[in-house]
């Protein structure tokens, strides 16, 4: 029968080690120990081993070289039930150790520090412990390996319940753990060393390793399983509301990317990650006004965002409507408690940007992924140019400018028009640049907006001249646009007859 007779512990985390410790004694399991963990588990009364006593070869070279020794990996690899293994652990005196309790460096921890030099980071950069786990989940049927201070308790359950044995599929789940553990921790040592000398994103391997933050109910939709990874509550905080979805998640990310790009007040009404109303203005109130006159149907069960603290004569007004979520830089504490009387509102506080804190968008194709860098580049309107007779006025400019920010934002084929930094009409994700146009057209007349003046924005060349003329007809008197296509002269000759003033970025924005 395997019984857990021996073990060694090396834990760099020493949460809950000294009453693991003493429940192993009690259950007539004898000790090894390293460094630390031996001077603690020592001045605790606790009987235990010094790994040098027990291999007769000290540590040495500042710890560096303590457990990577044969009596120690031998104990660690060898198979009970092989007769060949047992020969030579008799022939060299060395014994089984049947439980392995290991944590690693906290390298992790280390490289997040602002000042860390290269030395420290190589320091952390543990050798021995990855070696004794990755041993013990190699031989899991006759060394259990032990990487999470969270399955202390269940381990000593199931000795207890067991004869001092582990189940199998006990077994078989801690070795999975280690070999998780430690590919994260190498991937994380990877990454860090290669970015010191490569900027470059793109890597021969796409690294990815971030710890599960919540489970879901669902995904996209309720027949969909959903998990979110990463650090996404170092950017929000979650100040009221039930639980966030999926589909909430997205939503955010792209409501707080695009509030983010102004630098004065702003707020954005968000729905399907399409912005259905934008504005830009003195007060978030103002804000709000031009915003909500967009589009006064899409708002319902939407998603606000803002980049002031939110106060309360903007919140009186959103308050008025169902909306999902409402993401501020701030509540004001009466503010909060007007929002709160709502059950089913949930209310973000965002607290940093979320611009540049990621490198990669990815996307899964079969056989792999798609990665590229984010549509980041910032609005530069010194580098544009005027292809029209007529160059754009001040005041067309000014929105331009603010047109331009938010088609990048809006799904191809995109279309926004615009006037007094507010959004007056949006056109999102239609097959063709013209059905796209006259769809903003057509929700600005819903709207009772007028485009007499307006500006007009595209996330992507005009193909043919009828946007443009399209536009003219609207009301628009100015374009913004990558330009690009092979029949640009026919678009411009077409601007000019409609004595529009028209810009070409340059830079093209589609959203997929």
């Amino acid at each position: 029968m395997k019984t857990i007779e021996r073990a060694l512990l090396s834990v760099s985390d020493k949460r809950g080690i000294v009453s693991f410790a003493s429940a192993l004694v009690q259950r007539g399991v004898s000790l090894l120990s390293t460094g630390g963990t031996y001077q603690l588990l020592k001045s605790s009364g606790i009987e235990v081993t010094a790994v040098e006593s027990y291999t007769g070869f000290p540590e040495m070279m500042d710890g560096r070289l303590k457990t990577l020794h044969p009596k120690i990996h031998g104990g660690i690899l060898a198979r009970k039930n092989n007769p060949s293994d047992r020969e030579s652990m008799t022939a060299h005196g060395i014994s089984d150790i049947d439980l392995v309790v290991v944590n690693l460096y906290p390298f992790e921890a280390t490289i997040r520090k602002p000042d860390v030099h290269l030395e420290e980071a190589i320091e952390n950069v543990d050798i021995g412990g990855p070696t004794m786990l990755r041993a013990a989940a190699k031989n899991y049927l006759f060394t259990a390996p032990v990487v999470d201070v969270n399955d202390y308790d269940r381990i000593i359950a199931a000795m207890d319940s067991n004869g001092n044995d582990l189940p199998d599929p006990l077994r078989y789940d801690l070795m999975v753990k280690v070999f998780t553990h430690t590919a994260h921790y190498d991937t994380m040592i990877a990454g860090y060393f290669s970015r010191r000398t490569d900027q470059s994103i793109f890597k021969p391997y796409l690294q990815i390793s971030v710890p599960v933050t919540e489970s879901m109910r669902y995904g996209e939709n309720a027949h969909q399983q959903a998990r979110l990874y990463g650090d996404f509550y170092q950017y929000f905080d979650k100040l009221h509301g039930k639980e966030l979805s999926y589909n909430n998640l997205v939503d955010i990310q792209a409501a707080a990317e695009l509030t983010d790009e102004f630098p004065d007040p702003a707020l954005a009404i968000i729905k399907h990650t399409n912005p259905c109303g934008v504005a830009s203005a003195g007060s978030l109130a103002a804000a709000w006004d031009a915003a909500y006159e967009t589009d006064k149907q899409a708002p319902f069960g939407g998603i606000i965002a803002v980049n002031r603290p939110l106060d309360m004569e903007t919140a009186l007004r959103i308050n008025e409507i169902f909306t999902e979520i409402i993401i501020a830089p701030a509540f004001p504490s009466e503010v909060l408690d007007l929002l709160k009387k709502k059950k089913d509102r949930r209310l973000l506080r965002q607290l940093k940007p979320v611009a540049g804190s990621y490198p990669w968008q990815i996307k899964s194709i079969a056989g792999g992924f798609l990665v590229q860098t984010p549509d980041s580049q910032p609005v530069d309107s010194a580098s544009w140019k005027v292809v029209t007779r007529r160059e754009p006025t001040p005041n067309e400019l000014e929105d331009l400018i603010f047109a331009w920010t938010v088609v990048r934002h809006v799904k191809s084929n995109a279309i926004v028009y615009g006037g007094r930094r507010r959004t007056l009409g949006v056109g999102a994700g239609q097959m063709s640049r013209v059905d796209s146009s006259k769809l903003a057209i057509w929700k600005a007349k819903e709207a009772g907006l007028s485009l007499e003046g307006s500006v007009v924005a595209s996330d992507a060349f005009f193909p043919f001249a009828d946007g443009v003329i399209e536009a003219a007809r609207a009301g628009a008197t100015a374009v913004i646009q990558p330009g690009g296509s092979i029949r640009d002269q026919e678009v411009i000759d077409a601007a000019n007859e409609h004595n529009l003033a028209m810009i070409f970025t340059g830079i093209r924005h589609f959203r997929h």
